[in-house]
């Protein structure tokens, strides 16, 4: 796996809330890790990753860590990302208006312990 999809994944695990708990919970990484994505949803995230990829190759440059987390947070509208400062204006509006293209993806964890989106 990439990069790119290595960072986002990391991203949504932190920035999702297991609620189980009912008052909000924690984030998923305390407590499940890449192993607890269902096969259908890590395909759907690594394709997304791929079109995302392959669609803003000339903007992301060699910085795909970065790319991969403010993929995650711009598409899902988490209040940073792309247009936050880290990125030139340019590039960040671009790459948050790609981002917003792909709608949001959010993950939830399934009655048999694995994590869906």
């Amino acid at each position: 796996m990439d990069a790119f999809t290595l960072a986002y994944i990391e991203a949504a695990l932190w920035s999702t809330m297991d609620n189980a708990d009912g008052r909000g919970g924690e984030p998923l990484d305390a407590n499940y890790g890449f192993s607890a994505i269902a096969s259908e949803t890590m395909t759907n995230i690594v394709e997304d990753c791929r079109k995302f990829q392959q669609g803003n190759d000339a903007d992301i440059g060699d910085d795909c860590d970065q790319a991969g987390h403010d993929f995650l947070l711009t598409r899902n509208r988490h209040g940073a990302g792309f247009w936050d400062g880290d990125w030139p204006d340019d590039v960040g509006d671009r790459l948050a208006a790609a981002s917003h293209a792909f709608g949001e993806f959010d993950l939830y964890v399934g009655d048999d312990g694995l994590i869906y989106g």
